[in-house]
């Protein structure tokens, strides 16, 4: 089943064509990856897949219900997170504050009651566990490497038991002992039932993960298909991946 449907989708910002009709789908289980070059629009089609963006034109539907024109914490509600850059203003706040402000339905409200409740606690408890940052609870977020951040913002995006996971560039910056950690860690949260739509430069991991791999280019999608088949596409290596 298609568990998220994106047709014909269009978004300018000025007189740049950021988004040019890309339509493509993401099967329900799967592992599905986004890449391009830069400006391709693959972080401005994964923006208005999550809400944060309103597309020009088209229609992104998830499990059949259209999703554009929603807020991004409908969009939530209905079970789609994703992954952002810990902001300043949550940086300050310890690792185990930053998983509870991820928790639905009090999100960042939580915080402010007279205690964290036991039931988000022990959750993100698991999930840092899961991620192997629960020693760093009681830390301030801003005291975290680079790669410690990357799995605190893998393990909020599943504070509120999604069905759909948007990762921005999971990879980004970190040392391959560290990306062997998330991908294991990505592989067994699909295996659960989880679906995955990842935007990724690294091509080592998008090859070893996913099940399919969408190409835009220009604003548009080239194609899409298993990983070893996108490989070979002359497309593909005219406008991204033999530029690597």
């Amino acid at each position: 089943m298609t568990l998220l449907e994106v047709e014909g989708l269009h978004k300018s910002f000025g007189g740049l064509k950021a988004v040019n009709g890309a339509t493509f789908g993401v099967e329900e289980g799967s592992i599905t990856a986004l890449i391009g070059p830069n400006g391709a629009g693959k972080t401005t089609a994964f923006n208005m897949a999550s809400g944060v963006l309103r597309p020009d034109e088209g229609s992104i539907r998830l499990e059949g219900k259209e999703i554009v024109g929603l807020r991004p914490h409908k969009i939530t509600a209905r079970g789609v997170s994703r992954t952002f850059q810990i902001t300043r203003g949550l940086s300050y706040l310890t690792v185990l504050e930053n998983m509870v402000a991820a928790a639905p339905p009090q999100g960042i409200w939580g915080l402010f009651g007279s205690k964290i409740a036991s039931k988000e606690t022990e959750r993100a408890m698991e999930l840092l566990e899961f991620v192997g940052i629960d020693h760093l609870a009681d830390a301030e977020a801003q005291e975290l490497s680079y790669g410690q951040r990357k799995l605190l913002e893998f393990a909020a995006a599943l504070m509120p038991e999604p069905r759909l996971v948007l990762l921005d560039e999971p990879a980004g910056g970190v040392n391959p002992t560290l990306l062997e950690r998330i991908i294991d860690r990505i592989r067994t949260v699909r295996n659960t039932g989880v679906t995955f739509l990842i935007v990724e430069h690294n091509m080592d991991m998008v090859m070893k993960l996913s099940d399919s791999v969408v190409v835009m280019a220009h604003g548009a999608v080239l194609m899409q298909s298993d990983p070893a088949t996108v490989q070979e596409d002359p497309r593909v290596l005219d406008a991204y991946l033999g530029k690597v």
